[in-house]
Formats: structure tokens, sequence, C-alpha cells
């Protein structure tokens, strides 16, 4: 019965997840421009992120935060210009020459960014509350809901390595080295749409 609950929430997390958005653009960027490394410490930090969340989600605090209006708003607020700092940081990049690139951070700073990004971000509690929906319900004890969050996190983390390893491959690598302006252009274009996003649905609500 633990596997039958716990199943459509893991599949339900992996779509969520896995597919297109500021994490995973993000962890592609960086995994492209800083290599393996740089990908895996970003996804990590990611993670943990995530993991924050899923905890709020879990322990009934994400039916609180969404309650909060004041809270809300600013949560959306900092995402939103955190993603727009991320447009800034993509545009530099894309009219920098190819001689004059440089790193934006290194070591360490990296797991720091990709923690910001995730904690910035008010729509993964949502998602989260979405994914346990899917397979828990009002009665569900509470070892279930922990081995359940428990397995989404380990799904967040193989996703962001799965991602950091893949485009932090030798060809993907140079494939953007020869095509970095237009990529970084792109990136920032979706970086900008998610960030006004974020502030719009702050400032409407």
């Amino acid at each position: 019965m633990q596997l039958e609950n716990i199943l459509p929430v893991a599949l339900a997390f992996l779509v969520v997840t896995a597919s297109p958005g500021p994490a995973t653009i993000a962890t592609s960027l960086v995994s492209m421009q800083q290599g393996r490394k740089g990908g895996f410490l970003f996804g990590i930090g990611l993670s943990v992120g995530l993991g924050f969340w899923g905890i709020v989600a879990a322990t009934g605090l994400g039916v609180l935060l969404q309650g909060s209006v004041q809270l809300l708003i600013a949560l959306k607020l900092f995402g939103g210009l955190y993603l727009l700092w991320l447009v800034l940081q993509s545009f530099r990049s894309s009219i920098k020459p190819d001689r004059a690139q440089v790193r934006f951070a290194t070591g360490e700073r990296w797991f720091w960014k990709g923690l910001l990004l995730n904690l910035s971000n008010p729509k993964a509690v949502f998602a989260w509350m979405a994914a346990l929906s899917v397979g828990l319900g009002d009665g569900s004890d509470r070892p279930l809901i922990a081995l359940s969050t428990a397995v989404c996190i380990v799904i967040g983390v193989a996703i962001y390595m799965i991602y950091a390893l893949a485009f932090s491959l030798p060809p993907i690598m140079a494939g953007y080295q020869r095509m970095r302006r237009w990529i970084d252009a792109v990136m920032a274009s979706l970086f900008a749409i998610a960030g006004f996003g974020l502030i719009r649905s702050a400032l409407t609500r």
C-alpha cells in the first residue's frame, strides 16, 4: 500500500522537477559555462533549497504559507528580482567577446547561488504540495509522508546531477563556446520571462 501511494507522488514530482524551469535552465547554463564541478555544486545547492521546501510542505507549513499574503508577496518579489539578476549576468556574458569571457564565481559560491535560487522560488512549495497530494490524503500517516518526501528529494538531487552531467560533457561545452552569445541571450530572455512573471504575480495579488 505504501508503494501504491508513493509511486504516484514520485512520478508527479519527477515530471514537475525535470520539466524546464528556472532551476533546470540555470543548472544547464552553469554546467556549460563552468563545467562539471560548478554544475554539481550548483545542483547540490538547488537540492538543499528543494529539500527545505519539501519539509515545509510535508509538515503542513505550506498551507500557512499559501494563506500568508505578505510573505508570499515578499518571496515572489525577491525571487523575481533574483531572476532578473540572472538576466543581467547572462546578458553580460552574451555581449563579452570570446577572449574576454570570465567565470562569474568559483568553488562553493555556486552552491550558495543554487541554494538561493530555489529558496527564493515560492512556486517550489506549491509544486511539492501538488505532488504530495497525488498519492497522499488527509489520513496518511507521518512515516508515509516522510518517506514520500525523502523519495522526492532523492529524485530532485538525481535530476539536477543528471542535468549537470549532461550539459558539462565536452561536446556540449564546446558547442556552447561556439554559440555562447546566442545561448546566453536566450537564457537571459527565459529568466526575464520568469522573473517578470513572479513580480507581476506579486503585484497583482
